[in-house]
């Protein structure tokens, strides 16, 4: 009897989660552009919160949109732009008083490094060019980059010369896949994506902020959370001091 009492007890102290204690777990549905810093705040954020264990997914910020309201289980939506976090509220998805400007996105036109395109000297009009055959873009309808890169084309006065040029990513990942591919001669991506392995060594040229409006990136906390204080923390970890820091290591702008 002792001895079975015994093995009870040492089955059920190494039960996973009943010794130690499970970790809760937060999903967070991040825009593409936030790849290489986002790994960074989830281990900075596990390091200060050991009981938590951030799952993270990254895609088009529309498509995201979509997910969620069709009932995906995300606890956080960070976004890469304003406008859909807008819409969840507007859905009753989330609340506003649980959503945050985090970030500030910069644009940018990246180039293989031995590309004879100089935008420095030509600006965008240089992408008229007839040795430019393929300008690769997010696609505007569900990224934020997308449109951007589209409202740089109408600002510089080139968007109807260069539309049969362009090939549209599903995000701006797929988008950086095609220039290092060289599926397109020229893409135009978030600044924070450059920090990657994949694209280090490329030519970058910044567009004038002047020509796009300013990519405000935002998070909200989503209604359908299992964990919304840790939900919560995890924003509120984005936007502080630990996080702000890391955000502009990965060339973000901050509010």
């Amino acid at each position: 009897m002792l001895r079975t009492a015994f093995v009870g007890l040492a089955l059920l102290l190494a039960a996973p989660g009943l010794a130690q204690g499970a970790k809760k777990p937060i999903t967070v549905a991040a825009a593409a552009n936030l790849k290489a810093a986002a790994e960074e705040l989830k281990k900075a954020f596990e390091t200060e919160h050991p009981e938590v264990d951030v799952a993270l997914t990254f895609g088009a910020s529309g498509t995201f949109f979509a997910q969620i309201q069709n009932g995906a289980p995300f606890d956080v939506f960070l976004s890469a732009d304003r406008e859909y976090p807008a819409k969840v509220i507007e859905a009753k998805l989330g609340a506003a008083a649980d959503e945050r400007v985090y970030a500030f996105g910069k644009l940018v036109a990246w180039m293989p490094p031995a590309s004879e395109l100089d935008l420095e000297k030509k600006g965008l009009a240089g992408l008229t060019d007839p040795g430019v055959k393929k300008i690769a873009m997010a696609n505007p309808a569900v990224a934020p980059f997308g449109r951007a890169t589209e409202a740089a084309f109408k600002a510089a006065g080139i968007e109807d010369v260069v539309k049969e040029k362009l090939v549209l990513g599903t995000s701006v990942a797929q988008t950086a896949q095609f220039a290092t591919t060289g599926a397109a001669d020229v893409a135009f991506l978030p600044y924070s994506l450059t920090f990657g392995k994949e694209l280090a060594g490329g030519r970058i040229y910044f567009v004038p902020e002047k020509l796009y409006p300013r990519i405000e990136q935002s998070g909200i906390v989503l209604a359908s959370s299992k964990e919304p204080a840790l939900a919560r923390a995890f924003l509120a970890f984005l936007t502080g001091e630990k996080g702000r820091a890391i955000l502009t290591k990965y060339g973000y702008g901050l509010p």
